[in-house]
């Protein structure tokens, strides 16, 4: 009762109640780019050193960041300003790191700095604090902002934790932004990417507005509905499920794809399907790579066209195997 008049703790007192070792604290004098990214910097495709110290002589790599916040009961503490792809895929147990591709548990950033781009994309786990003298840069990734339980801070999850979870650690969304039954609808117009990162239960995401790169990412069930246009990469990596693009989307649609079905009202770009799997895309217009090829639609593609709300079927293909 009353629980409305509760005031919030202060990051003092919150801090007060974790154990010192549980706690690391960084100080930057510059932006580092980034940092506590569980894919480091997508290593398979680059050269990051993971070993690399963070700053001279701090005996903190990046790695070790990574290892750190792996274990929930932890508290990442960054003074001072970060770069690009911050907290990438937090919470991600990457098979190509030995894990089993599922979610992990870990623990908490607090960040008194501004924010660059890409913070969180793919993040499935895990809570961003960031004082709210600070901003956080477009397009964000796979995060919404949620009511904080901190005074003067901004509280940061990822929506498929959101999802997931939200109900039983008593996340509470914040307006424009809703949630009916299991539809999230997210109106506040932030640029974000990768919309619905590895979601694996049937949640529905509505997102009023644009998106850009890589929406509903390593998704395995549910539905990402954009009512608007989006970026590269729409589903890849898609293991099952939908991705709804009410407009146009950009090139690259569906790459790498295992199963599931996009649908772009409009233009659907060019290189559908690259190195896909399985799956379909469906589209008015298009050009996709083999050995997916351009087909009529059949009846069980008109059926589901029409309960997904497509229903001037003329001029649909279908691009799969």
């Amino acid at each position: 009762m009353f629980s409305f008049l509760k005031s919030k703790k202060t990051i003092e007192n919150y801090l007060k109640n974790i154990k010192s070792d549980n706690i690391l604290t960084i100080k930057l004098s510059e932006p580092l780019n980034c940092l506590l990214d569980f894919t480091y910097n997508f290593k398979w495709q680059s050269n990051f050193d993971e070993d690399h110290e963070i700053t001279p002589n701090s005996n903190i790599s990046y790695k070790k960041l990574v290892e750190f916040i792996k274990n929930p009961k932890n508290v990442i503490i960054i003074e001072g300003n970060v770069g690009k792809r911050f907290c990438s895929s937090l919470g991600a147990d990457l098979k190509y790191f030995g894990g089993t591709g599922d979610t992990i548990n870990v623990g908490t950033v607090i960040i008194n700095g501004d924010i660059d781009t890409r913070c969180g994309i793919s993040m499935v786990s895990g809570v961003i604090y960031q004082s709210k003298k600070y901003k956080i840069k477009e397009p964000v990734g796979n995060i919404i902002e949620i009511e904080s339980d901190i005074k003067d801070y901004k509280k940061f999850v990822s929506i498929t934790d959101f999802l997931k979870n939200g109900n039983a650690k008593g996340y509470k969304i914040l307006k424009p932004n809703k949630i009916i039954s299991e539809n999230l609808i997210i109106s506040d117009k932030i640029l974000r990417d990768t919309v619905g990162a590895r979601l694996d239960e049937d949640y529905i995401i509505t997102v009023e507005g644009n998106v850009d790169l890589s929406t509903g990412i390593l998704m395995k069930k549910g539905k990402v509905i954009v009512n608007g246009d989006a970026g590269k990469n729409t589903g890849a990596v898609l293991r099952g499920g939908t991705v709804i693009v009410n407009g146009k989307t950009a090139d690259f649609t569906g790459s790498d794809m295992k199963d599931g079905n996009i649908i772009i009202r409009e233009d659907a770009g060019k290189y559908l399907a690259a190195k896909a799997k399985n799956g379909h895309i469906y589209s008015k217009t298009g050009s996709s790579i083999p050995p997916f090829k351009k087909y009529p639609l059949n009846e069980f593609d008109k059926k589901l066209l029409k309960s997904n709300g497509i229903n001037n079927l003329k001029d649909y293909w279908k691009f799969s195997k």
